[in-house]
């Protein structure tokens, strides 16, 4: 039995909305993974905040269309596809994708999308690279704790600036995410 317009439309609104709350959408070929090992590829993903879904290509297309944010996507949209709808922490996401990967050895990585750009893989994996949020605010405060003391007291706009500073970093993450592949245009026309 087929699916009802009803439902092919919940599947698109569903897709939508973890679009609407994620800043990064990985796109997976899983052709050859049982159930089992989709379920604990999903386990894991789950521990870091995000949600892997299986879905046709045709509802991705949908869900995506007229959306710029995330239209880069259907470069993406071929084959067996499963969408990893990364949560917070992008590092620890692929970090679980990759040793998932690496156990299966069934799944490909295609690409990903964040903040209206398609991410090669190699983008992706640079974003492994980059310091966990974690280690961004042990730095800072690694860094306001060796601050000479008059510094500290003199200035009251250190708490503001530390709390500017935390807010930047997904912007400074995607503008090394852009650096990298700025790099690697020019090496391409080069």
């Amino acid at each position: 039995m087929g699916r009802t317009k009803e439902n092919k439309q919940e599947i698109v609104a569903d897709l939508k909305q973890n679009l609407s709350e994620t800043q990064l959408t990985l796109v997976v070929d899983y052709a050859g993974l049982s159930v089992a090992e989709i379920s604990r590829l999903r386990n894991r993903l789950r521990e870091t905040g995000s949600i892997c879904k299986v879905a046709k290509n045709t509802f991705m297309e949908k869900a995506v269309s007229g959306d710029e944010v995330w239209e880069p996507m259907q470069e993406f949209l071929k084959g067996s596809s499963a969408f990893i709808f990364v949560g917070d922490d992008f590092g620890a996401a692929i970090k679980a994708y990759e040793a998932f990967q690496k156990e299966s050895k069934k799944t490909e990585l295609r690409g990903g999308v964040m903040e209206g750009r398609a991410l090669t893989v190699a983008d992706v994996k640079a974003i492994t690279e980059l310091p966990t949020k974690e280690q961004l605010m042990a730095q800072i405060a690694g860094a306001l704790k060796i601050l000479p003391t008059k510094l500290a007291v003199a200035t009251k706009a250190v708490p503001t600036q530390l709390a500017v500073g935390i807010k930047e970093v997904p912007g400074s993450l995607v503008r090394a995410i852009r650096a990298v592949s700025e790099q690697e245009d020019a090496q391409d026309a080069a």
